[in-house]
This record gives structure tokens, C-alpha cells and sequence, in this order.
């Protein structure tokens, strides 16, 4: 098979590696992809943002599917035209693709199909939204967050009521994430550990695909703002037998039922942002594709052939589909760029590349990174690299993830030394993966 993958961060050079390492796999394309997916393949030009060019880069490659990294292609509705098309994608609707990218539409959606999550109130307007938390409707801390996709900024833990009221002033009245925040949801605060849940589903079944935790504060402790991810550990142990099963039940199979009802049927990756209440599992947001940085840990576990897996999600018929899982744990550190989340640099050259790669047990994914006028890989943005450590137990992974980091350098560096602490000293059991019928 041929497949091309969408997309040109580190989720996405792990998809690549991922499918590359399939025996059915000739040729891995990345679209526009780094100098890690590079490596892998060939690199071909795309306007993301344009479903009709992504189209035509895979009509001329003649790919036998595609596969969908991030999620703003999917708004635009990539997969829709795909589908019309007759072409195998893997990836939901532009209707399925707003369980991620409009709040209100997925707190509607999981209401509607009594999916356990947050209370909420939806504002359209700053005054219900300023009365909303001004009146403690949830107490304190409440949560706010802008409707539509923020860059992953658009969400506020609010201590008290006048740090409610500021992001509420700054998401609708000063728009400082623009359209995004021109519509509020209000929900109270959960609490509890957090744990990301995925999932491949066919329309009609889903198969489990493994779990993850995820680092978002930039210091180590879990101090300082929210990042897109500074690290992740995988599996989690968490995730019991039980919690799948519960998982399964309670919110993938009202999930998949919903969008078969509507007429829509939701294929491609189903991402569930699990906060784990005493009151059970309560989804805190979905997400449409895969994690970053949870890609680059998750995939890695996956045995036997990803590929034809993806292909039948593509085309709504997963029954015969069966993967495992590996006995490892995986540890990923997020290599940064000197200011990020706030601000980033540009063109630093990155050494030590070769030295981490060829270290037993590390992978090293690209994701802000380009080649220069003279070849070498420099910076390209915030997060620049995700180092991974594999091992028998967390401890190994998280030591070999640190030795992949300390053999790579570049001016303003700097990452988290904690990823997967929390975790050195667990035992965990390991889940065989298989189809499941979700009604």
C-alpha cells in the first residue's frame, strides 16, 4: 500500500514511522511533512487549508489511503470530499470533526447522548457569560472556554470570580482568540487524574488503541502555563480492564450510536480527554485525531499491521481487526524552544541528532524543525522534538528518553526533567486490543 499522512508535526512523524515499520507499507508520503518524515519518505508540497489541493496531492500519488494528522483539516471537510470522491481516508466529517473544534456543539452532543461530563451553561454574549460566573452558577474554581479552536490556549481555570470575569472579557469582548471566543462554555471544574483514551472507530465498532498521560505545564511540578504538551508516559496505569470496558459503554459506543443516527457515521481516530472523578470517568473534551505528544508514546506500543487497521476504519468495516500491544513503557520528552509557549525562536541549529537516534531504545520525533540553505536541521517553532525512551518498566524509559535528550543541543533549549516520575515504580497490566461492537 501507499499511504499519505497529513500533516508536519510530531504526531505526524509518528505515523509515518508507525506505518512505515508495515510489511504491506511500499511507500509512506508526507504531506507537508519534516525532516524526520523525511527520513521515511518523500515530502510533498499541500495547502492544508485547502480540502480540493489535498485532493488532488492524492489523486496524483495515486495513495491507496490517507490518513488525517491535525484537526483543521477535517473542519474544512478533507474527509467529506474524500468520501465523495472515492477515496479511502481515515478521519471523521466536518459534522463529526465539531465533537473537537466547537465546545458547545461536543457539551450539546454528549447531553443529548448522556455522555457523564462537566455541568455547563453555553453564553453567547459577554453579559450571560459575566453572569454566569459572576453568580458562581458552578462555584469556584469554574472553567472557561472559548467555543472554537484557540491553538490549544483557549481554556481558563478560573480561581475566583474576577479571574473569571477577566477571561471572559478577554475571550468575547477583546477577542483575543478572535471568532474562536465568540461563543463561551461555562462548566464547573472536575477533579481527579487525567488520562487520554483512543480509539479507531468504523462508523459502526471501535477498537482500542491504548492510553496515555500527558504533561501540559511548561515547569517541572506541573508549575507555570499550560503548553500543548511538554511530555506524555504510556500506557497509563490507570486504565484498568474495568475502566475500558466502562469507557466503551458509557461514552465511545453514545458517541459512535449519536453520528450513526444522524446519518453521519464517525470513522477515523476518537480521542477522549478522561478526567477520572469520584463520581466515575467524566469526558473533559474529545479530540478527532491523535495526541501530540500522546502519537509519539501510543504508537510505538501498537502491534501487527496498523496499517490495514486505519484502512478499515477508512472503509467502515473493522470486524476482522485485531492489533496487541507491547509489554513496554514508553516515556516522551518535549524538546522547546527558548520562550515557548509564549514565543518561540527560529533557526537554531540542532545537533546530536545522529548520537540520539542511534541510541538503543530512543526514538527522536521531528515537529518545529526545517532543513537550511546549507542542509542542516534547525528550529521551526515551539515544540521542536520529542525524544522517546522504551524500556521494561518506566524507570528504563524515562532513563534512555533522558540520555536521547542530554545527546541533542540547541540554543534556548530546554525541556521538563520530571516526565513520567510520577509513574517510575508502577506495575501495570497490559490490555490485548480487539474489535468491539459499540451497540
Amino acid at each position: 500500500m501507499k499511504v499519505l499522512v497529513l500533516g508536519s508535526g510530531g504526531r505526524e512523524h509518528a505515523l509515518a514511522w508507525r506505518l512505515s515499520r508495515d510489511a504491506s507499507v511500499h511507500e509512506v508520503i508526507s504531506a507537508p511533512g519534516n525532516p524526520g518524515t523525511a527520513e521515511l519518505g518523500r515530502n510533498v508540497p499541500v495547502n492544508l487549508a485547502d480540502p480540493a489541493d489535498v485532493l488532488a496531492v492524492a489523486v496524483r500519488e495515486h495513495a491507496d489511503f490517507t490518513v488525517v494528522g491535525p484537526e483543521a483539516p477535517l473542519e474544512r471537510g478533507v474527509a467529506d470530499l474524500f468520501r465523495q470522491s472515492g477515496r479511502a481516508i481515515v478521519g471523521p466529517s466536518r459534522a463529526g470533526a465539531a465533537l473537537e473544534c466547537s465546545k458547545a456543539f461536543a457539551k450539546t452532543f454528549m447531553a443529548r447522548q448522556a455522555i457523564p461530563t462537566a455541568r455547563f451553561v453555553i453564553c453567547d454574549d459577554p453579559g450571560a457569560a459575566l453572569a454566569a460566573v459572576s453568580g458562581s452558577t458552578f462555584g469556584f474554581p469554574v472553567v472557561v472556554k472559548a467555543d472554537g479552536l484557540a491553538a490549544g490556549k483557549g481554556v481558563v481555570v478560573a480561581g475566583d470570580r474576577a479571574e473569571a470575569e477577566q477571561a471572559v472579557r478577554a475571550m468575547m469582548v477583546d477577542r483575543q482568540f478572535g471568532p474562536a471566543g465568540a461563543r463561551l462554555v461555562i462548566e464547573e471544574c472536575l477533579t481527579g487524574p487525567e488520562v487520554s483514551f483512543f480509539v479507531v472507530a468504523d462508523g459502526e465498532r471501535a477498537v482500542v488503541l491504548g492510553s496515555a498521560q500527558d504533561h501540559k505545564r511548561i515547569g517541572d511540578g506541573d508549575v507555570g502555563p499550560n503548553t500543548g504538551g511538554m511530555g506524555a508516559f504510556a500506557p497509563s496505569p490507570l486504565v484498568s480492564e474495568a475502566l475500558v470496558r466502562d469507557v466503551m459503554r458509557y461514552i465511545v459506543a453514545p458517541v459512535i450510536e449519536g453520528f450513526r443516527a444522524d446519518g453521519d457515521p464517525y470513522r477515523g481516530f476518537l480521542y477522549v480527554s478522561l478526567m477520572l472523578t469520584g463520581d466515575g470517568p467524566k469526558v473533559i473534551e474529545f479530540n478527532v485525531r491523535l495526541g501530540d505528544p500522546e502519537a509519539q508514546v501510543l504508537l510505538p506500543l501498537i502491534d501487527g499491521r496498523f496499517s490495514e487497521l486505519l484502512f478499515a476504519s477508512g472503509a467502515g468495516d473493522l470486524r476482522s481487526s485485531r492489533v496487541g500491544l507491547s509489554d513496554e513503557r514508553l516515556v516522551g520528552v518535549v524538546l522547546a524552544s527558548r520562550g515557548y509557549p509564549a514565543t518561540s525562536e527560529s533557526g537554531r541549529v540542532i545537533s546530536g541528532l545522529d548520537r540520539a537516534g542511534a541510541m538503543s531504545d530512543v526514538l527522536v520525533f521531528h515537529a518545529g524543525t526545517r532543513a537550511d540553505e546549507a542542509g542542516r536541521i534547525v528550529t521551526a517553532g515551539g515544540r521542536v522534538l520529542t525524544v522517546v525512551g522504551r524500556g521494561a518498566s518506566f524507570e528504563e524509559a524515562m532513563a534512555r528518553a533522558y540520555a536521547g535528550v542530554d545527546a541533542i543541543e540547541f540554543d534556548g533549549m530546554h525541556c521538563r526533567r520530571d516526565i513520567g516520575l510520577k509513574v517510575v515504580g508502577t506495575d501495570d497490566g497490559r490490555l490485548g486490543l480487539r474489535a468491539v461492537r459499540t451497540t
